[in-house]
């Protein structure tokens, strides 16, 4: 293909990705399709000699297309949203132009800066406090990681080997292996499965706090636990706080827990994947009051800020702390400018070597949307949840498990769990919406997000007349 075959592929090529996003409302939002489903449908090695474009657009729709679940749906209410906007897309079809990899400043000054600015430009519209900014050379900063759970691992290899440091340094004999077998982390029971799998990589003990009534975590469970596990001989390095959790959208009390942490010299990592992005909107800000108290913060853009995947923000208060747990510089990699101490090489503030330019999908959707717009995109999303927890509350069958703050509905039909599971098995079968269940304690709860850019009114109301008819029969199937 030469660029001018490009130039009129390219067109066509965004065409089709727009007449897919405008048209995506028509499609079946869960796929009908088996497991195995494609590999008859493709030949079993690649071929000899070159396809055509058209051909491959063709089996796009044939044998892709029918095993898409159609995350931009505005009838997918599932998990938590994905985002999704043109400007981010534009901005991606750039960067793959570019095809930079950014490991270091000189790899590609502009990725790196950008990056760095654009971290800026976020954390004042979070309104954070200054010591994570980068901005006149503090000692904070911010970076693009992959995901939430790649931010975690980050951050908890980074307490690691903080902690491993300063107890050598006051006691010398300490092998790391005797210090390792005895540091433990800390998050709550509703805490992400990815943060029991940082524990897991990073070999270290993780356990569980006990969420209140409201499924927060409590300054009181948390100095029993430290308490115990003290009195034991372990040694308490590492918090992971929840703003938002998958499970139900309740908050950890950082104004209670953060104290604690910094008495206790535990570095305080704060998860706030999916409502990190609310709290741009001057409401939904309290909701973040007690992040001085952290070492680490999270959210990702790519959920709820019209970023697309990936692109998930990090900031530290002190990026000394990362880098010295991954910093590695052989010669193939320093260049002259690195201890100029006016840049940053991301490489040793992550786990990859490599990462592309995604800083230009922040910078296109931040100049396009400006806050305002963002904001108003996230108060339409709230709006749209309590519109659908209204229409729950209006029928005695159902009731509302959990207060709903931002785009979250957690429900259920009153009764058994069976009863409720019965009615997610018939919603996902029929496939004109697309849910999740989770567990609360030993209930069985129905999750609605509000998810696609798209998302109307007239969707909601739709899919709540939907799961009335779907409760009426699994309710009259019950009765006989």
């Amino acid at each position: 293909m030469n660029a001018s075959e490009f130039r009129r592929r390219g067109k066509e090529m965004v065409d089709y990705m727009a007449n897919y996003m405008e048209g995506i409302e028509g499609r079946q939002v869960y796929p009908d399709v088996e497991p195995g489903y494609l590999r008859p449908l493709i030949p079993a090695a690649a071929p000899q000699e070159p396809d055509t474009f058209e051909d491959i657009i063709n089996d796009v729709e044939k044998i892709i297309m029918p095993g898409v679940t159609h995350w931009h749906s505005p009838y997918f209410f599932a998990y938590f949203p994905t985002a999704s906007s043109y400007p981010a897309m534009l901005a991606d079809m750039l960067c793959g132009a570019i095809g930079c990899i950014g490991f270091s400043w000189a790899a590609s000054p502009a990725c790196t800066e950008l990056e760095t600015v654009m971290m800026d430009w976020l954390g004042k519209m979070l309104e954070l406090p200054k010591a994570f900014l980068n901005e006149k050379a503090g000692e904070g900063g911010g970076v693009i990681q992959g995901s939430a759970s790649e931010a975690t691992l980050v951050a908890l290899l980074a307490a690691r080997t903080k902690v491993i440091h300063r107890l050598q340094a006051a006691s010398p004999e300490l092998t790391q292996a005797a210090i390792m077998e005895k540091l433990v982390a800390y998050s709550s029971d509703q805490a992400h499965s990815s943060v029991e799998r940082a524990g897991l990589i990073g070999g270290v003990k993780l356990k569980a706090i006990p969420s209140d009534g409201n499924f927060a975590m409590r300054a009181s469970a948390l100095q029993e636990a430290l308490e115990r596990d003290k009195a034991a001989g372990l040694i308490p390095f590492f918090m992971v706080a929840t703003l938002g959790t998958t499970t139900c959208c309740s908050f950890d009390n950082l104004l209670e827990v953060g104290p604690i942490c910094n008495k206790e010299d535990i570095w305080l990592h704060v998860d706030a994947a999916y409502a990190g992005s609310a709290f741009i909107c001057p409401e939904f800000r309290h909701l973040l009051n007690g992040v001085e108290f952290a070492d680490s913060f999270n959210f990702n853009p790519h959920k709820w800020l019209l970023v697309n995947f990936d692109c998930s923000a990090m900031w530290v208060k002190k990026r000394t702390d990362l880098t010295g747990a991954f910093r590695l510089d052989p010669t193939y990699l320093k260049h002259s400018h690195q201890d100029s101490g006016l840049i940053t090489d991301y490489r040793h503030w992550q786990i990859p070597l490599g990462r592309r330019f995604r800083s230009l999908k922040m910078w296109f959707v931040f100049r396009m949307y400006g806050v305002k717009g963002l904001q108003a995109y996230i108060r339409k999303h709230v709006q749209l949840s309590h519109e659908f927890e209204s229409l729950v509350r209006q029928d005695p069958r159902f009731e509302i498990c959990v207060e709903v703050i931002l785009g979250l509905v957690c429900f259920r039909l009153k009764g058994s769990n069976k009863v409720n599971e019965a009615l997610l098995q018939r919603i996902n079968s029929a496939k004109k919406i697309h849910l999740v269940p989770c567990h609360l304690r030993d209930k069985f709860v129905l999750r609605f997000a509000i998810c696609s850019r798209t998302v109307e009114s007239a969707h909601v109301q739709r899919a709540w007349e939907h799961i009335k008819e779907l409760a009426a029969d699994v309710l009259r199937a019950e009765r006989e």
